[in-house]
């Protein structure tokens, strides 16, 4: 991946806010190149692994509630260009009417099958297309829905700066986000929630990882993603 001339960044992101963040990766423009290479390689070869699995999943999905195997939503990558993001679908059909962009605790639109695959992260699978596509990387601030992105700070337009992320360190911390979303009791009050109270601690999380952007920063995640996933059945198992 390649980090654009300053001045053919969008309007929104030319600001001295963004431009000590765009130093600090101009400074990594080796890890840039290399980045994307992995990616390919990477997320290739996940998906070679994971080609049976993921159609065990699509038929469970399909077996336990009417509807597409697939879930794809706009939602904002590198520069703020919109593009479709892959899941498994956990929801019922037409979740997306039927409340919030974001899911709560106990969201009664969750399927059975859902409930399993949110918990391993498991419907994030499909994603690995997103990232041989371009759309995506392995490591990155995990990508927004449009009307959320406008509400930005102009600070937080800097994560703009890189493609959207399979996983992070905030994804990593806020795991449980749909806990902390759960006194919510209508759709305007999650999203109320959500821009007030969680995206502002979730976008200090990501700029400060983009202040210690490498290839050691990004390796550590993939394992804390990893012991995080695992971690998760180990309680699973002793309960």
């Amino acid at each position: 991946m390649e980090l654009r001339p300053w001045q053919l960044l969008p309007d929104e992101m030319r600001t001295k806010e963004v431009r000590k963040y765009y130093n600090i990766l101009m400074k990594h423009r080796m890890w840039l190149e290399m980045k994307r290479v992995l990616d390919v390689i990477v997320a290739g070869i996940m998906l070679a692994v994971l080609i049976i699995p993921m159609g065990i999943i699509a038929l469970a999905i399909r077996l336990d509630s009417p509807g597409p195997v697939f879930f794809r939503q706009a939602r904002v990558t590198q520069y703020g260009r919109i593009f479709r993001i892959y899941k498994f679908r956990t929801m019922v059909d037409n979740a997306s009417k039927l409340g919030a962009a974001v899911t709560v605790d106990n969201d009664s639109r969750i399927t059975k099958v859902g409930a399993f695959l949110r918990k391993y992260r498991m419907d994030e699978f499909p994603q690995l297309f997103n990232i041989l596509a371009g759309d995506m990387t392995l490591v990155g601030t995990r990508p927004e829905v449009p009307k959320y992105v406008k509400k930005y700070t102009k600070e937080m337009y800097a994560t703009l700066l890189l493609p959207a992320g399979l996983t992070s360190r905030t994804s990593i911390a806020y795991k449980d986000e749909d806990k902390l979303l759960g006194e919510a009791v209508d759709e305007k009050s999650t999203d109320n929630i959500y821009l007030n109270e969680v995206l502002p601690a979730k976008m200090r999380y990501n700029l400060e990882s983009m202040k210690h952007f490498g290839v050691k920063a990004d390796a550590a995640v993939l394992w804390d993603t990893f012991t995080s996933v695992v971690g998760s059945e180990r309680m699973t198992v002793k309960k």
